[in-house]
């Protein structure tokens, strides 16, 4: 991937992988703070935040960008997780709360490379009443909108563009087979200010307050340069032992959940060498 990513895409680029659900209604913002990892009353209307939904275990189950329109309304930008599946599991936590979970199969994601969006990363601006757009980290942004007329299909080379520089920024891609299987903090979303251990309670918030002031932390997310066959599940090795386990990848890049303290020894992914690469700053 070039250096400047600018100047591979400045068009408007589908993103299939990402989908919309909504919360509307008085008690959406009250819902989204009873279940969700991170302070929903932080954000203002106009501002958004990484946040995620866990099991009771601690584990995540979908990673996503929450933006809140107003008091009575928050959309949620899901990279990879099915929106109506997680509408489907958080329905069971209604109760008599006056929420209403929406599948929005009629927006579309896309997104373009754009150094100039990332002036604030916590805002973003509405064109309308389902248009929306915001800064993406690493100098990109995304736009939301009504699904335009059917075309060709999306570019698969631009959208493994995204996923890696999604993957360079720190951003962990799961597919199903790693949801509910990582801790925020093996996920190292502290860098994403993604989750709090100061807020009240949610499902596996004891998990995450203990794990954080215990200092319990000892795996953490590691970006790899890797050979082009690797794949979530795969195993990290050192002298023949599996120390790790590769999380999400995009060609030769991939993120692994490995221990925090890097000792020596050559990592191996599959049959190719593994070399350590730093994160994309914030």
């Amino acid at each position: 991937m070039p250096d400047n990513p600018t100047s591979v895409e400045t068009s408007l680029q589908p993103l299939p992988g990402h989908r919309i659900l909504t919360l509307t209604g008085k008690d959406a913002l009250a819902f989204a703070q009873a279940q969700f990892m991170n302070d929903v009353t932080a954000v203002a209307d106009g501002q958004w935040q990484w946040n995620g939904w866990l099991t009771a275990k601690g584990r995540l189950i979908a990673l996503f960008a929450l933006l809140r329109l107003d008091a009575e309304t928050l959309w949620l930008v899901l990279p990879d997780y099915p929106p109506a599946d997680l509408a489907e599991g958080l329905k069971k936590y209604v109760f008599r709360s006056k929420v209403l979970l929406t599948a929005r199969d009629d927006l579309q994601v896309s997104g373009r490379w754009d150094a100039a969006s990332v002036n604030d990363l916590r805002e973003f601006q509405r064109h309308g009443d389902d248009e929306i757009s915001l800064s993406w980290p690493g100098g990109r942004q995304i736009d939301i909108g009504p699904t335009p007329p059917a075309t060709d299909g999306p570019d698969n080379a631009a959208t493994m563009r995204w996923r890696e520089a999604d993957l360079r920024a720190g951003i962990p891609r799961l597919d199903a087979s790693q949801s509910s299987q990582w801790t925020p903090q093996q996920l190292s979303l502290g860098h994403l200010q993604a989750y709090s251990v100061k807020k009240g309670c949610y499902p596996g918030q004891e998990i995450v307050a203990r794990t954080h002031f215990l200092g319990q932390a000892k795996r953490g997310l590691v970006l790899l340069e890797v050979g082009d066959d690797a794949k979530p599940g795969d195993e990290v090795t050192r002298d023949g032992r599996a120390i790790g386990q590769v999380i999400a990848s995009a060609g030769n890049i991939a993120q692994a959940v490995l221990p925090l303290e890097p000792t020596e020894g050559e990592l191996i992914v599959g049959s190719s060498v593994a070399t350590r690469r730093d994160f994309a700053p914030s």
